[in-house]
């Protein structure tokens, strides 16, 4: 399955993370449900709502199951740069590409600063958007893959910078033939992404990477090859 956003996983061990005194939030105590069609998006919002605004460290937990998704927006700037979004199932985007349709993001990190998702799957269900456009017809755009802030993300306009945000352990496939896309503005660059132990591909084949304005590194095996600047 297709996923039309590349998004942060990082392993870590709680003995020594200080994030083992994070506050808790689970999607469950939210309203989700963990069966692939009820849509969790307002659950998820929610719970993400009450890490940003705590001013300790904060985990957001996704138990194992599927959870269905729409469009969702984790909007900053919060009280604390410590969220972890630690995903132990799977994220699921609406099975008609038409809800979505030429929205530029399936999931958006907007105004945030030290987060860090880990472990879990992106299914950004584009086979039905991969069908329609191999027949020619006339379809939307779909989601395209993790940009930080949206528009020219983040653009001068709106000021936003991202900073001291890893991904790893990430493996699926992309809805575009460029799977990593950092778009970064010359005036508020992003630094410090770190990619570690990314593997996406596209139609089974190897995809390709852009970055532009963006500093950080990279570590392990990164496919496609990473086009960071350290």
């Amino acid at each position: 399955m297709a996923i039309p956003l590349l998004i942060t996983l990082l392993f870590i061990s709680f003995a020594s993370s200080p994030l083992a005194k994070a506050a808790q939030y689970s999607v469950l105590s939210y309203g989700a449900k963990p069966d692939g069609k009820t849509d969790s998006t307002k659950a998820f919002a929610a719970a993400w709502s009450q890490a940003c605004a705590s001013t300790q460290p904060a985990t957001i937990s996704v138990p194992k199951g599927s959870f269905s998704l729409g469009q969702l927006r984790f909007q900053g700037p919060c009280r604390n740069n410590a969220i972890l979004l630690r995903i132990d199932g799977t994220l699921v985007a609406p099975s008609k590409y038409g809800v979505i349709g030429n929205a530029n993001n399936w999931l958006m990190f907007e105004q945030v600063n030290g987060v860090t998702i880990s472990g879990g799957t992106l299914d950004g269900q584009g086979a039905g958007l991969w069908s329609c456009k191999n027949s020619g017809k006339d379809c939307p755009n779909g989601a395209t893959n993790y940009c930080p802030g949206g528009k020219n993300c983040p653009g001068q306009v709106s000021g936003v910078k991202i900073s001291d945000v890893t991904y790893q352990d990430i493996h699926g496939s992309s809805a575009t033939e460029v799977a990593v896309k950092f778009d970064c503005s010359k005036k508020y660059p992003c630094t410090g992404i770190k990619l570690e132990d990314v593997k996406l591909s596209y139609k089974n084949q190897q995809a390709e990477a852009s970055c532009s304005n963006v500093g950080g590194a990279a570590s392990g095996l990164v496919q496609p090859n990473s086009c960071l600047k350290t």
